[in-house]
């Protein structure tokens, strides 16, 4: 019964959170295929680039909530450790959607959303160490890896060994992610918040037009 359940959460989690709404927002507001533009991602950082700081910032809650949405909804029906699934799922969806061909967002704003819902003082916590790296070293990458560093050490120092395991496991698919960003933090080439990407701090291969 519990292994159905948790089947089910992480179905659950996972369409959910495979919902593309960066993409989806930049087409319904005119601004064409955000995958063709800037780095070719679909989250938050990437729509900034259009100049829409109404479509970012409602890319970043709806990305953010869809993974809180579907902690929140399988705790409501089943145990703790469902919830939990269902918000881990959320984030693999978000990152490898079917309907995109596994090629999605980077999950941070989704790896914040699960954690706020998950245990809200670390979810907190990450989120305001996000704002906080952000703000000082204005990359946003950087912001995101160490935040979801230090998040599994928030939540195994608050004895919550089960939320510091999911954020473990996010923090490896943020950080695997990120791959191409830590290259470019590491040759200096990243662009910052708001920065449109040169040619050469672009992704060495350019998204695929079905992802």
């Amino acid at each position: 019964m519990y292994i159905t359940d948790d089947i089910l959460a992480a179905g659950f989690g996972y369409l959910l959170g495979s919902a593309p709404f960066g993409l989806l927002l930049t087409r319904l507001a005119g601004l064409g295929d955000i995958r063709k533009m800037g780095s070719g991602n679909i989250g938050a950082t990437n729509v900034l680039r259009t100049g829409r700081r109404d479509i970012a910032a409602l890319t970043l809650l709806l990305d953010g909530g869809k993974a809180a949405l579907a902690l929140l909804i399988i705790r409501l029906l089943f145990d703790e450790q469902a919830a939990l699934i269902a918000g881990g799922a959320a984030l693999i969806g978000h990152c490898f959607p079917v309907w995109l061909k596994f090629n999605g967002g980077k999950g941070v704003a989704t790896f914040l959303g699960a954690l706020l819902a998950a245990f809200w003082p670390i979810g907190i916590a990450a989120c305001a160490t996000w704002l906080a790296i952000a703000y000082v070293f204005r990359y946003s990458s950087l912001a995101a890896l160490v935040a979801a560093a230090l998040a599994p050490l928030g939540a195994a120092a608050a004895q919550r060994l089960d939320v510091a395991a999911l954020a473990l496991v996010l923090a490896l698919v943020v950080f695997w992610r990120h791959r191409a960003n830590i290259q470019r933090l590491r040759a200096g080439t990243e662009p910052k918040i708001g920065q449109k990407p040169s040619k050469s701090s672009e992704d060495p291969t350019p998204a695929p037009p079905a992802a």
